[in-house]
């Protein structure tokens, strides 16, 4: 866009280069490439994996759940400090995972101990560009995932780090089928009131800056009302040019109340600092509650 208007202003040919494809392209990759032995493949592994899952993750909701979903929702901001921040990079580097699958890992652990149950499954967006020529392609690519965190037996954090590691790796090698496909090959359960799968998404956003650069105008994101949700809760973080991570959990208003969730997201920075301090601490030992919440308790 900053190209085409330049180019516009000056009255020149804009300087962009052709594009090798074009998202028919990809669409005709997809259906040729998901066909007999490996849709069967990647049908299996998801049957696989997936088999025995609990239909519902039952969090304490400050409601009762509707018989059907209505979709509102609100957002809360997130924030982790940039010293917190470092830890976290610290411990992912340490047992050769990143960032998101630590922050993934803690998310889960926090799910598990609200709802009381050790099989987690929680949804995750993927950009589903596996070809170098649709890097710079126009076009919604994204799949999404479901990543099965098994916390039975009290895994310390080291192996639970492990374990999601390994668990978004295969995910990640089986990204290619449609997650409406997954949900037909699974047959979970089916609800109208809570999504089949899982009610619980976490994203970690590591694009670029979407910021627009204008020679003789300014331009800034718009800011408008949050009002839907697509699932109970969703976690969606990103790393911050000042070295902290910043986000925001979308939440179902229908279920929660916005203090509920921001004591959530107390847990999960609670839950994330215990696994920065001591990765050798069993995950069922980490602490929810921050120090002002513990002393009211007491």
């Amino acid at each position: 866009l900053e190209t085409l208007y330049s180019s516009r202003v000056k009255g020149e040919e804009a300087a962009l280069p052709a594009l090798p494809v074009q998202y028919a392209d990809y669409a005709a990759w997809q259906r040729e490439r998901l066909q007999g032995e490996r849709l069967e493949r990647e049908g299996a592994y998801w049957r696989q994996t997936l088999q025995g899952a609990p239909a519902l993750l039952e969090l304490p909701t400050d409601r009762k759940r509707p018989p059907e979903q209505d979709y509102r929702g609100a957002l809360l901001e997130v924030t982790l400090d940039a010293a917190l921040t470092q830890s976290l990079k610290a411990l992912s580097l340490k047992h050769g995972g990143t960032l998101y699958m630590t922050l993934l890992a803690a998310w889960t652990v926090v799910l598990s101990r609200l709802s009381g149950q050790t099989d987690v499954v929680v949804g995750t967006p993927v950009a589903n560009r596996g070809r170098g020529e649709v890097e710079g392609l126009i076009g919604f690519f994204v799949n999404t995932l479901a990543v099965r965190v098994d916390l039975d037996g009290g895994p310390t954090v080291s192996s639970l780090l492990d374990q999601v590691k390994t668990r978004v790796l295969l995910a990640q090698e089986h990204q290619e089928l449609p997650f409406e496909q997954v949900v037909e090959v699974v047959n979970p359960g089916r609800s109208l009131a809570y999504a089949p799968i899982f009610q619980t998404m976490f994203a970690w956003q590591n694009n670029e800056s979407g910021d627009l650069k204008f020679a003789d105008l300014q331009a800034q994101p718009l800011s408008m009302p949050h009002a839907t949700c697509t699932y109970d809760l969703t976690v969606s973080l990103a790393e911050t040019g000042t070295g902290g991570i910043e986000g925001a959990i979308e939440y179902a208003t229908t279920l929660f109340d916005a203090g509920t969730v921001d004591r959530y997201a107390g847990y999960l920075r609670e839950v994330l600092r215990g696994m920065a301090a001591d990765a050798t601490m069993p995950v069922s030992r980490l602490r929810l509650l921050g120090e002002d919440e513990y002393r009211r308790l007491s």
